[in-house]
């Protein structure tokens, strides 16, 4: 059974911060950065909400069913955005990676596979995870292309399975890499970060 505890994540440019309040300000101008809030399909909290999200992300944490960061860029040291384990359950050895966003500035960027890389590693090799999920809006054609890009397969579409921030219904695309499954995806994404900056 996996054990999963706050731990800082660091390589291929990006530096995983366990999220704390201390986080929030810049937190608030990386989602300034593109209004990411505006977007339907996405958690992104308004910038005065930020606080409120952080002291949330760490009540699920302390309950176990979630494990956030602060996500942090090392070149420049800004924070750029969020990502977390979540629906944690660790009998099974399973978590899903979601909840993430970036700054418009930091989209398209090394940030997203370096992110996936320490995430993905951590599970597998930290961890001992059998299986890693991980699921995106059905409106979202940008993260399901990435998810795709990843190497991870999708499970298929769990439809009007949650509710947006705005009150209407989303589907859930559900996408998981197994264990097995884990070498061919670190090497696609060692190619990738290989040619990103």
């Amino acid at each position: 059974m996996i054990h999963v505890e706050p731990v800082t994540l660091r390589g291929f440019g990006v530096v995983l911060e366990p999220l704390q309040l201390a986080h929030a300000s810049a937190l608030a101008d990386a989602a300034r950065d593109g209004e990411l809030w505006n977007l339907h399909f996405t958690f992104v909290p308004r910038p005065e909400h930020v606080e409120q999200y952080v002291r949330e992300a760490n009540a699920e944490r302390l309950r176990g069913s979630m494990l956030p960061w602060a996500v942090r860029r090392e070149s420049d040291g800004r924070v750029i955005g969020s990502t977390r384990y979540h629906d944690i359950i660790a009998p099974i050895d399973r978590v899903e990676i979601g909840y993430t966003w970036y700054a418009k500035s930091a989209q398209g960027t090394f940030v997203n596979p370096a992110c996936k890389m320490l995430l993905l590693s951590h599970a597998f090799d930290g961890l001992g995870c059998a299986v890693v999920g991980l699921r995106t809006d059905g409106d979202n054609a940008r993260s399901q292309a990435a998810i795709a890009k990843l190497g991870a397969k999708r499970d298929g579409t769990i439809r009007h399975s949650a509710m947006r921030r705005d009150g209407s219904a989303r589907d859930n695309v559900m996408y998981s890499i197994l264990r097995e499954e884990w070498p061919a995806v670190k090497a696609g994404l060692e190619e990738r970060l290989a040619h990103a900056r």
